[in-house]
């Protein structure tokens, strides 16, 4: 299986991590991108390992960065991403078991989060754990919630959940954030949930905010 890499950051406070924040980027792009937020969230979480894994495959349609599952962009784009998200999954589980492992952080103590592309596989990967290995919290920013196998019951934990999508996004429409909210909320999930005004596909000031109200909330122990 695909061992994934890609660049990190150590705790600020420059001792061994006591948490883990794990940031999926969206397709074409690659681990780079998005540990650019590190510094926003780092005094949050001093203790934090931050790292940004680089997707497993090429990305087949921009000729540079990587993808986690291709995309069919001629035909049903829903069913390429179910197809896609269930290849994916083990990869990321491995990065989660390798890195607890390694480094003795829990999954109490984790933080899995994405954009776009990585987001769906954050909310997939992240919601889809065993009820004994409940992450601290789960981070998806225009992405979309597609549910494994046994969602909703017992057997599976439930972590907390922020969900932040622009209300102008032309690539992954903003009612999949605003279903996912619906559903989990239903489902008995804790979910935050912030529409950012005007913003396209990506990430803006108060959607940076809000996940820092979030990470606050839940890691206050």
């Amino acid at each position: 299986m695909t061992k994934l890499s890609g660049p990190m950051m150590a705790p600020a406070n420059g001792e061994a991590p006591d948490s883990a924040v794990i940031l999926l980027h969206g397709y074409g792009s690659d681990g780079n991108d998005l540990i650019a937020l590190a510094p926003h969230w780092q005094h949050l979480l001093p203790g934090a390992l931050f790292l940004s894994p680089n997707a497993p495959e090429p990305a087949t349609m921009t000729g540079a960065g990587h993808q986690w599952f291709a995309i069919d962009w001629s035909g049903d784009r829903l069913a390429s991403r179910q197809t896609g998200i269930i290849k994916a999954r083990p990869v990321v589980i491995e990065l989660l078991e390798d890195l607890w492992a390694q480094t003795g952080i829990t999954p109490e103590r984790t933080i899995l989060g994405g954009f776009s592309q990585g987001a769906m596989m954050a909310l997939h990967v992240g919601l889809s754990l065993p009820a004994d290995k409940k992450l601290m919290g789960v981070i998806g920013v225009a992405g979309a919630f597609l549910p494994s196998k046994g969602f909703g019951g017992t057997e599976l934990a439930k972590p907390p959940v922020c969900l932040v999508h622009g209300d102008r996004d032309d690539v992954v429409h903003p009612e999949h954030s605003a279903e996912a909210a619906g559903v989990l909320t239903d489902a008995g999930y804790d979910v935050s949930y912030h529409v950012s005004p005007g913003t396209g596909h990506g990430i803006s000031p108060d959607g940076l905010e809000f996940i820092s109200g979030f990470l606050g909330r839940v890691t206050v122990k």
